[in-house]
């Protein structure tokens, strides 16, 4: 019985399958087609409701906005000025320009010149469209307020903030002068200074057996000593403190010369420590310096040159300028930032702002 219905149910199927209409299809034909994973050049394709959807999702993709496009004036400002003067260590700082990115962007620039639009960025090994867009974002990400920082100069702080160690204030207070030391892996700049922010000295010099060959004391103790005697005598001698991240072993010969170098002039400047027991050189952190004076983008911080071109314009022109420079100085002065590219007296810059900012912050109470 069972064997008779499911013969009937067949039989029924099979007339209902050829009463149907037989669907005309298109002849397919092959056209060349490439395909990355399995490397076959013929495919089979259709004309007709058959289309290729792979090639017309290709025909139909808009190409990728401009990386520019997606600033302001004022942030494509901010981001060249960083992809076009800070360090590969400076680079490095900003999270996503740590390891090879920040060494192919120096030398980029190096063989090919400054950035002219953040654009160049995809042109760089190591770098893509969406790769290029992040790391300008990261770079601006992060803005100061604006009513932050004046609360923050509001409010009195504690020395500890902005020096190490700490002074007692009724010391500081007696301050007639200092002198800001800021050194490189090359350079040892270092700037006179006194309470009324007039430049008393302001001097660079090159040390060409840094960061050559081995790590001798001797050279260091020789040639360390020799500007620590050209040195001026002042009440406080300021040491530029800047902060690398460990996490970066390529940059630990640099942290170990920086370290090395601090250290010495800690025990060649600070003479009288054994005797009162007071310090006379202090630390200062480079970020300290760069946010009181707004050069910090993103994580970094950017050249002071332009700004010290300014103070010394100033000094000229207004009655009362911030910075007083000797007039016989100020065009010397000005002729040595005309230069471009490594010979821009970063470390002079940086050591002059420096004993700037330590005024302004520790003796005028955050007041410029």
């Amino acid at each position: 019985m069972i064997a008779k219905q499911l013969l009937a149910v067949f039989e029924r199927g099979r007339s209902l399958y050829f009463q149907c209409p037989l669907v005309q299809r298109p002849l397919m034909k092959f056209r060349t087609l490439y395909c990355s994973s399995c490397f076959r050049k013929t495919i089979a394709s259709t004309e007709g409701p058959f289309v290729n959807v792979l090639a017309e999702e290709q025909d139909s993709k808009e190409p990728e906005p401009k990386v520019d496009l997606f600033y302001s004036d004022e942030e494509r400002s901010a981001i060249l000025e960083l992809l076009n003067t800070a360090s590969e260590s400076e680079l490095a700082s900003v999270k996503l320009l740590r390891g090879k990115k920040s060494v192919s962007i120096v030398e980029y620039r190096n063989k090919h010149g400054p950035f002219h639009n953040l654009q160049a960025l995809t042109k760089i090994p190591n770098f893509k469209y969406k790769s290029a867009v992040k790391v300008c974002e990261s770079i601006v990400s992060r803005p100061e307020r604006k009513e932050h920082k004046e609360k923050r100069i509001a409010e009195p702080r504690s020395v500890s903030k902005y020096i190490k160690p700490e002074i007692r204030r009724d010391r500081l207070e007696a301050t007639e002068s200092i002198v800001s030391i800021v050194f490189g892996t090359h350079k040892i700049a270092w700037a006179h200074v006194d309470r009324r922010l007039t430049v008393l000295d302001w001097q660079q010099q090159e040390c060409f057996r840094f960061m050559k060959g081995t790590y001798l004391a001797s050279v260091y103790l020789e040639d360390i000593s020799a500007i620590a005697s050209k040195i001026p005598e002042a009440d406080y001698y300021i040491l530029e403190k800047t902060s690398l991240s460990a996490q970066n072993v390529s940059l630990f010969p640099v942290m170990l010369h920086l370290r090395t170098v601090e250290a010495m002039f800690f025990a060649l400047l600070d003479k009288d420590f054994l005797n009162g027991g007071e310090h006379r050189v202090l630390n200062m952190a480079r970020s300290t310096v760069g946010k009181h004076f707004e050069l910090i983008i993103g994580d970094s911080r950017t050249s002071g040159v332009d700004l010290v071109k300014q103070f010394l314009l100033d000094s000229v022109t207004n009655t009362e300028p911030r910075v007083v420079f000797p007039r016989d100085s100020v065009v010397r002065y000005r002729n040595r930032f005309q230069r471009s590219g490594a010979n821009r007296e970063e470390e002079m810059c940086d050591a002059l702002l420096q004993a700037i900012a330590f005024y302004e912050l520790v003796l005028f109470n955050g007041h410029s």
